[in-house]
């Protein structure tokens, strides 16, 4: 399992379209080492796709970055464990922001290694991160680079139980309470409590916006290397076609000198031929 574990390591660092055949190469020369059990390891471990791939290429360029995604993912089940609605509203604002600026630097780091991530790529890594936060073992093999395919659509952290000790609170209790009739509008603990409750809608809203508005930016920045791409393809394509409308032009000039030497001969070998 270790040789397996060091082969991992090193084929989920390598780019998408070297992994089939370093995979393949290793697994034969296990099996004609005779060791058939880890040839087969070797020969199950899955292809990463272009955003598993990039997710992992972000987790080994930055340990100290990815161990702090692990670290929030950590705080947001303690929050659920100690039913801190507090904590929990400020992590999960957090993991909007944190996120979205990951997902980015992924886009970056693949780039410098050949590897344009469109948007809606990009957006397949914010939801590994979003399952990694979610999945602690997904979260050990991406921290590790070794993330073989994209967990399961995360969806939050309902089912974690409260601590030892802590009352449990059932599923849906913070939408119950949210239904339940609010005090009398004149009463200091009414007014208090709408007041709470605003605040926790508008911040709420600002994790929403912040997020919404990385991603504008970060599908802005996407469309403005596009154009950039496109601009420079445009550039050398004029360049060719001044090229090919110069031998153009070239090759009719000595075309029609061809066509006068044709005529001379032929005029020449009349004449020829009448003496």
């Amino acid at each position: 399992m270790a040789d397996i574990d060091a082969v991992a390591a090193e084929l989920y660092g390598l780019g998408p379209e070297e992994f089939t055949a370093a995979r393949d190469a290793h697994a034969a020369a296990a099996r004609k080492a005779g060791r058939r059990a880890e040839a087969k390891g070797i020969a199950a471990l899955r292809k990463p796709t272009l955003a598993v791939w990039a997710a992992n290429r972000l987790a080994r360029a930055d340990a100290d970055q990815a161990g702090r995604l692990l670290e929030l993912g950590e705080g947001l089940r303690e929050a659920h464990r100690t039913l801190s609605g507090e904590e929990l509203r400020k992590l999960s604002h957090q993991q909007h922001v944190v996120i979205a600026a990951m997902a980015g630097e992924a886009r970056r780091l693949a780039g410098e290694a050949g590897q344009d991530l469109s948007p809606a790529i990009q957006r397949e890594v914010e939801q590994i991160l979003r399952s990694v936060l979610a999945d602690p073992e997904a979260a050990r093999d991406w921290v590790r680079g070794v993330l073989a395919k994209a967990p399961p659509p995360a969806v939050g952290f309902a089912d974690v139980a409260p601590e030892p000790g802590a009352v449990p609170r059932p599923p849906m209790a913070e939408t119950e309470r949210e239904r339940e009739p609010e005090p009398e509008p004149d009463t200091d603990t009414g007014e208090a409590e709408r007041t709470r409750r605003e605040a926790e809608l508008a911040e709420e809203a600002l994790a929403r916006a912040e997020t919404e508005r990385a991603q504008a930016r970060t599908g802005l920045g996407a469309l403005d290397e596009e154009i950039g791409l496109l601009e420079a393809r445009l550039a050398r394509a004029r360049e060719e076609r001044e090229h090919l409308a110069a031998a153009a032009q070239a090759a009719d000039l000595r075309h029609r000198e061809a066509v006068r030497e044709a005529k001379a001969a032929r005029a020449a070998a009349r004449k020829a031929a009448d003496r």
